[in-house]
This record gives structure tokens, sequence and C-alpha cells, in this order.
């Protein structure tokens, strides 16, 4: 496939980090929106009818379906869930294949091995 002058310009701009971090924090939040909507149009109700049904305004449904929306609570995400019939799962992945452990394993030992042997 031939690549478009905005494959190059978005292949170079994916360079600066800074701006990689902040574009894939866009994909997730237009992945939260999609998901809302599609779930809402599935269950054949408008904004207004959800918004009803979760107990809060129309134009707070539409925020949820913003892809540029990023003040989503947890809380109101499951209101919204419970009422699509779904669930709200939230993954926390590490930036590298490399996990940190805060401390070194400690090594337990049993009442029985502190004790001093007499004898």
């Amino acid at each position: 496939m031939k690549q478009t002058n905005f494959d190059r310009y978005l292949k170079e701009q994916l360079d600066d980090p800074e701006f990689a971090r902040r574009f894939k924090e866009a994909g997730e939040a237009w992945e939260v929106a999609l998901q809302i909507a599609a779930l809402r149009q599935q269950a054949g109700l408008s904004q207004k009818q959800l918004a009803q049904r979760v107990k809060t305004s129309q134009q707070q449904i539409c925020r949820l379906e913003s892809p540029g929306y990023e003040g989503h609570s947890l809380s109101m995400l499951r209101r919204v869930a419970r009422k699509l019939h779904a669930r709200v799962r939230v993954i926390f992945e590490p930036d590298d294949s490399t996990v940190h452990v805060a401390e070194p394993l400690a090594r337990y030992r049993t009442a029985r091995t502190h004790r001093r042997r007499t004898g």
C-alpha cells in the first residue's frame, strides 16, 4: 500500500515521545467513546433515553461518547454499563516487557527456624 503524505508525517511525529504518548491516550479515549456509543445503539436507545435511565443529562452521555473527553469517572462508567447490560474492565499494563519490583523478595522463616537449639 502506498504511503500518503499524512502517513509519512504521522510516522515522523510518532518519533517524538511526548506526541506518541498523547496520540496513544487519544486512541484510548476514542475506544471508550466508541464502545459506549455502540452499546447504546445496540440497545436501541437515544442519548436522551440512556441519560434518563442513568439519571444524568443527555449532555453527559454526549460527553462520554466524545473521543476528546477524558473526564470519565469509574462510577459513571459503571452506571452506564449497568444500564447497557455490560461491565467495565480497567487493565493496567506495563509500558515495556520489564516488570519492576519495588522490593526484593523476602525470605520468610517460621518460628521453628529462629529458635536456637539447646543441647
